[in-house]
């Protein structure tokens, strides 16, 4: 059967990350979560006093690209692969509220997209990869097999989001949250290098009112039709 390429798009807490990791292990493919990848280079700069919640200046950071490495590595026990930063387990780390309040304005920086999006593109030279985020559809793979693009209302988005933070014991406030996901959208669409947009040949999918598995059915069967047709 051939590979193809399963590029995913959409605004932040759609569940982009979850859908991935369910089409990439029902295909066998490999699975890139893009989003970690910035989340990662976020935390780097917050570490380093480059941006928080009074301050930033990034262009040291820009100067300190170079130094930062990143990798997936796969959990046999998780079922999927954690993100390292500079060889250390930052997975937990990235998903923090904190970090997602500047991630946003980190991805808007042209040399960390440059940066991330060559990576993005040799992960997936040889196609069998399913990669999520804000512009793969667009910029990393616009030649891509299947495009999803996801939405969901931003109340929908900010609930999914207050209740995973609550599960991992975080304190969360919801209008807080819900609050961080208007300005992420803002951000993510508004932005000058590589924003946020539907691809012409993409398939818009709201899952608002959709479980999980619904949702994988829908996709799978989106998946299945064009890998058919190679």
């Amino acid at each position: 059967m051939k590979k193809i390429t399963i590029a995913i798009d959409g605004y932040s807490s759609t569940g982009k990350s979850t859908i991935a990791k369910q089409l990439a292990k029902a295909f066998g493919y490999v699975y890139v979560d893009t989003g970690a990848m910035y989340r990662a280079v976020t935390l780097f700069a917050m570490r380093n006093g480059f941006i928080g919640q009074d301050s930033e200046n990034l262009q040291p950071l820009v100067k300190l690209l170079s130094r930062i490495k990143l990798a997936f590595k796969y959990n046999d026990t998780l079922g999927y692969s954690e993100m390292y930063l500079n060889g250390e387990n930052v997975e937990k780390e990235i998903r923090s509220l904190e970090v997602s309040k500047h991630v946003s304005r980190i991805a808007e920086i042209e040399q960390v997209r440059h940066m991330l999006v060559d990576m993005q593109k040799k992960m997936g030279a040889e196609k069998g990869i399913v990669m999520d985020g804000r512009d793969i559809g667009t910029v990393v793979f616009p030649d891509a097999e299947l495009k999803i693009f996801m939405t969901a209302s931003p109340e929908k988005r900010a609930y999914r989001r207050y209740k995973e933070l609550l599960d991992k014991g975080e304190s969360v406030d919801y209008e807080d949250v819900l609050k961080n996901v208007q300005y992420r959208d803002k951000i993510d669409s508004s932005r000058e290098f590589s924003p946020l947009r539907l691809a012409e040949d993409a398939i818009q999918f709201d899952n608002s009112d959709m479980g999980l598995d619904e949702q994988f059915e829908r996709m799978y069967n989106f998946a299945l039709r064009v890998i058919d047709k190679q």
